[in-house]
């Protein structure tokens, strides 16, 4: 057997991350659910389709997991994905364009407020996530990894992390992959508090894409 990455990190620490995850996202869930209904709502005026998005993303240690999200595209996305994949704006193996046709109009102001991703406040629940940590990929995006990405998935993914509050408009995935990496070497709870409390900024003043 040979380790291509390995990072110690403290077990109480971890087991008290867990903790704060599920207290803080099941008492967000119960708070936000008069928002949750009303984003649901309009979703259902704005265009056809399911109001939650459910779609297979890679966790820790390359396992997979249902992810949740609102939906904010038109209900065929994923089968024109390979379509637009030339015209993919991010660098390495994730996709990401600007002005994306498949997105609705409902869908790109929620995008820009991240109020997409509230349903993945259940993942925090279940286990399949963290409040904080390196972002899930999707399988075809997975699939075109490199031996040396592989060690971002050393820790439970999050719905927010350290290159969302520092570098979010950098198209680099070098980039996206250091600051998951300084992320897994540097972590603390006072690291995800800091990195919850900058996204609560970035949020606001809707700089989401």
């Amino acid at each position: 057997m040979i380790s291509l990455h390995e990072e110690p990190l403290p077990q109480f620490a971890l087991s008290a991350k867990r903790t704060f995850d599920v207290l803080l996202a099941s008492v967000a869930l119960l708070f936000l659910f008069p928002v949750l209904a009303l984003i649901a709502l309009l979703i259902k005026l704005d265009s056809s389709g399911p109001l939650i998005y459910r779609a297979l993303r890679v966790g820790r240690k390359g396992q997979r997991f249902c992810c949740y999200k609102f939906r904010t595209m038109v209900s065929d996305a994923d089968h024109l994905k390979e379509r637009l994949r030339i015209l993919n704006q991010r660098e390495g193996p994730c996709f990401k364009i600007a002005q994306d046709p498949r997105v609705t109009g409902v869908g790109r102001f929620l995008r820009r407020y991240s109020l997409d991703e509230l349903p993945q406040l259940w993942n925090v629940v279940r286990g399949d996530m963290s409040l904080v940590g390196p972002r899930p990929h999707p399988l075809d995006d997975f699939a075109r990894y490199e031996v040396d990405h592989f060690a971002r998935l050393d820790v439970t993914p999050g719905m927010t992390g350290l290159w969302q509050v520092t570098a979010r408009q950098d198209p680099s995935f070098r980039t996206t992959l250091g600051l998951d990496l300084e992320y897994i070497q540097k972590w603390s709870l006072w690291l995800d508090l800091q990195i919850l409390f900058k996204t609560l900024s970035v949020v606001v003043t809707g700089t989401g894409v």
